[in-house]
């Protein structure tokens, strides 16, 4: 019998978020709202999800501000 699944961190775009200054680049730009979880899936279908976070993230440095 062959069982494929998978278990990882999973991140998804939640639209634009808040023109802000980055305290880690200095630059100034518009941050992406994302949300990120874990998962587990069976043959690629989601079974399990849990520990949600919504945080923007800086397009430029990949810094995050947690909500």
């Amino acid at each position: 019998m062959f069982l494929l699944f998978g278990f990882g961190l999973k991140r998804k775009s939640l639209g634009a978020g808040h023109t802000r200054t980055c305290q880690r680049c200095h630059n100034t730009t518009q941050w992406a709202r994302m949300q990120q979880y874990k998962q587990f899936s069976v043959f690629f279908i989601p079974l399990a999800r849990w520990k949600r976070t919504e945080f923007e993230e800086c397009g430029i440095c990949g810094a995050a501000v947690y909500a």
